[in-house]
């Protein structure tokens, strides 16, 4: 609860004033509560009291004093603030099952933007959406409505946003249940003749380079919606099953598996074009040729250091980290299969097996792997094959590996698995080589292996890949010896195995893949508002 005043001397509050204050929120909350709730609530204590109450619990001295000036300044200046009220939006009119047959006869009030408009001798349909839904609201208006001349005019036009009031009439068009008949139309905001999104369809490339226009289609209206039902569900998902949601930092002096590199975000270069094409003389300089820091400055994120442009990839995406407290790889797989089937409503069954019953089944398959690779000399025991264009020079080089125990499972290993040999279950690998695995993962009995698991989906691949954390600070420290690593660096990773160590396990969901997983699109960079990926961080 926060409460702000203005008072004659200065406000001092007693610790167990606070208390008092706090104790009008409820012990147990059963149901939602606004996280900031009036200050003046529905009780058996009146609405003066209660205020009184706060006052004198809070204020050192003086409280009738000040009781009364906030009273008397409160009639003599300022207005009271209004009541927030949700507006009518499309999806409220159309969205029911009746499809709006049971406002017919009410007149509303809609406001959104032009998806068309068809004028003809005696009548003009306009299209209106609002965001709420794919569906359009009809407008069907005569010149004897108010604003008519707008239309006339050319001033109201695709992508302009208005408001119209009307009544909800029976649609006499099939592709509607109802209609809205004009009685007044306002241009809120013109659009100009050059507005890209007109009524032809357009490519999702093209779209991309309009992301702050894009959200205005169909396609990416509903993409939009299905990310915040997800979103939703999954912050639904947690707080009913007991987790806390925290806010991890973004910037980080840790590298646990491989991804810490570095890559420059920066302002220096005035350009939005290409890095090749960038006009690097134009960073300012001192004399010696150093770059002049002192005229720029920059704030903001830092993102992961992934240089792919795939449309599996994004240099910046959201993360999805759940922890659980004793717990083992079995809790953690129980969990990430649970949440899955909440968020997406999924009933199919999962299956579950190990990496190295995978590893024989992608052996057996009746198909040759293949995965692209740019100047990746490391891959020695590979064949590769150049593939030349007809000029015969090199473009790009084709890797076929052998599938072997050991090896790390590719996109087209993973989609074989949960596409093919389980006819589209979703599919959960576990115990896979410590080698291809971080170093806080648990080591299994076996010695060769850790209990990690990836969720394998159709279309997408990886899911979630999570583990068992290595709750025995021995192994933790024999596994960062092993790898090199300065068990300095991790010295409050460590701390934790000091004080009361304990089972734990936990996974990590990519959500734009979680998007492209519900939705169905095709590239990544349509699963977030705007995409930022090499090179790329336009909008």
């Amino acid at each position: 609860m926060a409460t702000a005043f203005v008072p004659s001397t200065t406000l001092r509050l007693r610790p167990y004033s606070t208390l008092r204050c706090l104790s009008f929120y409820p012990k147990n909350l059963t149901k939602p509560y606004p996280v900031f709730p009036p200050l003046i609530r529905r009780s058996p204590i009146s609405p003066r009291r209660f205020f009184s109450s706060v006052i004198s619990g809070a204020l050192h001295s003086g409280e009738r004093t000040k009781s009364e000036l906030a009273e008397k300044q409160k009639g003599q200046m300022g207005s009271k603030v209004g009541e927030f009220r949700k507006k009518l939006k499309i999806v409220d009119v159309k969205g029911g099952p009746d499809e709006g047959l049971d406002r017919v006869g009410l007149m509303i009030v809609v406001a959104g933007w032009v998806r068309t408009l068809r004028a003809q001798s005696s009548v003009t349909f306009i299209e209106v959406n609002d965001g709420s839904c794919l569906s359009n609201m009809q407008c069907v208006m005569t010149s004897d409505a108010e604003g008519y001349d707008q239309v006339k005019s050319g001033l109201i036009t695709t992508g302009a946003s208005i408001w119209i009031q009307g009544n909800v009439v029976p649609s006499q068009g099939s592709k509607q249940k109802v209609e809205l008949k004009v009685n007044k139309i306002v241009l809120v905001g013109k659009s100009d003749p050059s507005y890209p999104i007109q009524k032809k369809r357009v490519s999702r490339e093209f779209l991309r380079t309009k992301a702050h226009l894009r959200p205005r289609t169909n396609t990416f209206g509903a993409v939009a919606r299905v990310r915040n039902a997800l979103a939703y569900a999954t912050h639904k998902f947690f707080q009913e099953n007991g987790f806390i949601w925290i806010s991890s930092p973004i910037i980080t002096a840790s590298d646990c598996e491989g991804a810490g590199e570095q890559f420059c975000v920066t302002t220096l270069i005035p350009s939005s074009r290409e890095a090749v094409e960038s006009p690097v003389d134009a960073i300012p300089k001192t004399k010696d040729g150093l770059i002049d820091w002192s005229q720029v400055y920059t704030f903001g994120p830092t993102f992961r250091a992934e240089n792919s442009n795939t449309s599996r990839h994004l240099a910046e995406f959201w993360m999805i980290e759940p922890e659980l407290a004793f717990a083992d790889l079995k809790d953690d797989m129980a969990c990430a299969t649970a949440y899955l089937q909440y968020v997406t409503v999924a009933e199919r069954d999962f299956v579950q097996l190990s990496y190295t019953d995978a590893i024989e089944l992608l052996i057996k398959a009746k198909k040759k792997f293949e995965f692209l690779c740019k100047n990746n000399l490391p891959y020695l025991d590979l064949c590769l094959w150049h593939v030349r264009c007809s000029s015969f020079r090199l473009r790009s080089l084709i890797i076929f590996q052998d599938v072997k125990w050991g090896c790390d499972l590719q996109s087209e290993h993973e989609r074989y698995l949960t596409e093919e040999a389980f006819g589209g279950c979703p599919v959960i690998v576990s115990d896979y080589p410590k080698e291809i695995k971080a170093f806080y993962m648990r080591q299994n009995d076996d010695g060769r292996t850790v209990a990690a698991m990836d969720m394998l989906v159709p279309r997408i691949g990886e899911l979630i890949g999570g583990s068992q954390r290595e709750e025995r600070l021995e192994y933790l420290e024999g596994r960062l010896d092993e790898l090199k690593l300065n068990r300095d660096t991790y010295w409050w990773y460590l701390d934790l195995r000091h004080y009361g160590s304990v089972p734990h396990a936990g996974f990590g969901l990519g959500f734009e893949r979680l998007v492209q997983f519900a939705t169905g699109v095709e590239n990544i960079r349509d699963a977030i508002p705007f995409p930022r990926t090499p090179g790329s961080a336009e909008f």
